[in-house]
């Protein structure tokens, strides 16, 4: 079942497509984000985190020439402060959502620029257009690119990353594929097609494994290996603690045991 949600004056809709929901921002010319888009963003996310219905996210903008040109400078220029209400997920409702323990995809077609490069960077799976492009000119204007400082040098060679945050310079979508920052580099009329494969493919895969995945990564990211592993054994992660009581946990033992395909529940 497919079903659409949308407002006359809203800027980011909404699809769902069996456990896949999109959510596409559409605000000409360039998707930039001010504060009310980001808090309505975070909305969207926050209740596509707390529906169990739901197993994949694909973000995605309208347009060809910008993914996401990031802060909307005009609406700041108009009033909007740059350490304002963002929402409950952070800039672009998803960079610091809590508890987002489910698989999200970007799409990104077109220019990804400062806090657009960030809101791609927020996502689990990045899928590119050939004609994509990457970069942080936030140095030019003074500021700090704040998240993509945090993020970046973990995703690309540390000297790459300083190089983009130093000097703003654009990466073009065959070197991101090379880096690794991207997972494919498509053709715009193959991109959509494929990523929907990927999400309806990892829709049916097992939830709660992927929340104890996200869960463990996010939570061990200062944490010394050995730390974190400890948790893992004691089930210190309510994810994993959730993961390893559950009747999916039976299931993937049985079905393996009876060679058939699993049957996943969430639960």
């Amino acid at each position: 079942m497919t079903t659409e949600q949308s407002t006359p004056q809203d800027c980011v809709t909404t699809r769902i497509d069996g456990q896949v929901f999109e959510v596409t921002l559409d605000r000409p010319p360039a998707n930039a984000i001010d504060l009310a888009t980001s808090r309505r963003l975070g909305e969207v996310f926050a209740g596509f985190r707390d529906d169990p219905d739901l197993r994949v996210a694909v973000v995605r903008t309208a347009g060809e020439k910008f993914f996401c040109a990031g802060w909307d400078l005009k609406a700041a220029a108009d009033g909007d402060a740059v350490d304002g209400d963002y929402g409950v997920g952070g800039f672009g409702g998803i960079q610091m959502l809590p508890g987002l323990d489910k698989p999200v995809i970007a799409i990104v077609d077109g220019m990804a620029v400062g806090g657009g490069f960030e809101l791609a960077l927020s996502c689990d799976l990045i899928y590119a257009s050939t004609g994509a492009r990457f970069a942080l000119p936030e140095i030019t204007a003074g500021t700090l690119a704040d998240a993509a400082t945090l993020r970046l040098p973990r995703r690309i060679p540390y000297h790459v990353a300083m190089e983009m945050l130093l000097t703003g310079r654009w990466m073009e979508a065959a070197e991101a594929q090379r880096w690794g920052l991207v997972n494919a580099v498509l053709d715009p009329d193959a991109l959509e097609a494929e990523v929907f494969a990927v999400a309806h493919r990892l829709a049916q895969g097992p939830p709660l494994v992927y929340a104890a995945i996200k869960e463990v990564l996010r939570e061990s990211q200062t944490a010394a290996f050995e730390d974190a592993m400890a948790r893992i054994a004691r089930s210190d992660y309510p994810s994993v603690r959730t993961l390893y009581a559950s009747q999916d946990q039976l299931e993937g033992a049985r079905a393996f045991a009876e060679k058939r395909e699993p049957r996943w529940q969430g639960r």
